[in-house]
């Protein structure tokens, strides 16, 4: 469930479920919110699971298990993966040291296992390995004014301006914690951590002190996350291997043995993955040559081929129509050394022309840190 599950419902809200967990899916009209988003600051209750590890032994133990180097520094984080021996994403994670611990940001589902797995593990070593999902809240702050707004409402510290750090700071009386993110939504970005029993006044502020946040749901996170560019863990990243998805933000090359570690090098070190990540622009997508009965565009479903002549060269990922463009866009995996740009997607028994599409589709105040990068 929801932190706030009854400040979102007075707000008219319509939930869903994402990886297991009740999430707010709109509070009607998502696209006016998308809007909203793109052009001032909105706010969104994130659905994360939480573990904290304690113990004098955290950071090695942590640093051998995850693809990317954890900062040995308080305020500091990074993003990273668990990978399982072919190379392929089993968890992403964000790690964050918190001082005497670490504190690490999982798929709701997957904290839990995460937890059981890591326990059974620990022999020798000083480590504590909790599940801490219940006792946090977790808002984020999105928009070209995201800035702003929370130097509007913090108080005791200065907005983060590096990317996976954070400050200490207070909200009214409330305690909190304020990370900059990687910017997946293509705009500036934060995350306001707080105790799970003081979520509804730091929703308020959020809300309507200083600058005010229009609250947005998960429909809209992802389609403003799709116009970014940004693969998305159910999507693009679980099962796949990063090289694939050019998700070079995640990867330590310099570290030492880690499960996956030895593929992921091998198809670094021979230049190039055999698929990469591309955008797409649809032309006319529609339903048996028709558009739906709303009028909008059909969109392709995930997995849908990818077709360069009669050849089969991919498959969508995921789409949906762009509120800024008003037209369809996908994220497709297609053959690394594919050059048409002019290929089709199948949508409803269709061939629908579809255009290669540099990253990221819109322009925001920042650029997504998982925008695919290769060599």
């Amino acid at each position: 469930m929801t932190v706030i599950e009854a400040i979102h419902s007075e707000h008219g809200a319509a939930f869903g479920e994402r990886d297991g967990r009740t999430i707010v899916e709109h509070f009607g009209r998502p696209e006016r919110a998308h809007r909203a988003v793109r052009n001032g600051v909105g706010l969104i209750e994130m659905a994360y699971g939480v573990v904290v590890v304690e113990g004098d032994d955290r950071l090695e133990y942590v640093d051998n298990v995850v693809s990317n180097r954890v900062p040995a520094e308080d305020g500091r984080g990074c993003y990273a993966l668990v990978l399982d021996p072919q190379g392929g994403v089993e968890i992403e994670l964000y790690v964050y040291n918190a001082g005497e611990r670490l504190l690490l940001f999982t798929p709701p589902s997957e904290a839990e296992p995460l937890v059981e797995d890591w326990s059974e593990k620990v022999f020798i070593q000083d480590v504590d390995i909790r599940l801490a999902t219940d006792d946090y809240a977790i808002f984020g702050i999105h928009g070209p004014t995201a800035t702003e707004k929370v130097a509007s409402v913090l108080n005791g510290a200065a907005s983060p301006d590096e990317r996976y750090s954070f400050v200490r700071g207070t909200m009214g009386d409330e305690g909190v914690t304020v990370i900059r993110t990687d910017a997946l939504t293509g705009e500036e970005s934060y995350e306001v951590i707080c105790a799970a029993d003081a979520a509804e006044d730091v929703y308020d502020i959020l809300e309507t002190q200083g600058l005010n946040a229009a609250p947005f749901g998960y429909r809209t996170f992802e389609s403003l996350a799709l116009e970014a560019g940004s693969p998305l863990f159910e999507t693009e990243l679980e099962g796949t291997l990063p090289n694939v998805l050019g998700l070079r933000n995640a990867l330590d090359w310099e570290k030492g043995c880690y499960v996956g570690q030895e593929v992921v090098s091998r198809v670094e070190n021979r230049g190039q993955p055999s698929r990469k990540l591309v955008g797409l622009t649809l032309e006319g997508a529609a339903s048996d040559g028709e558009d739906d009965e709303d009028g909008a565009p059909a969109v392709p479903d995930a997995e849908a081929a990818v077709f360069d002549g009669d050849a089969t060269v991919g498959e969508v990922t995921r789409a949906g129509e762009s509120p800024l463009l008003e037209a369809v866009i996908a994220l497709a995996v297609v053959d690394y050394g594919l050059e048409s740009e002019d290929l089709t997607v199948r949508v409803g028994g269709e061939e629908v022309s579809a255009t290669v599409t540099e990253l990221p589709f819109v322009d925001g105040s920042d650029r997504s840190d998982r925008l695919p990068e290769y060599q």
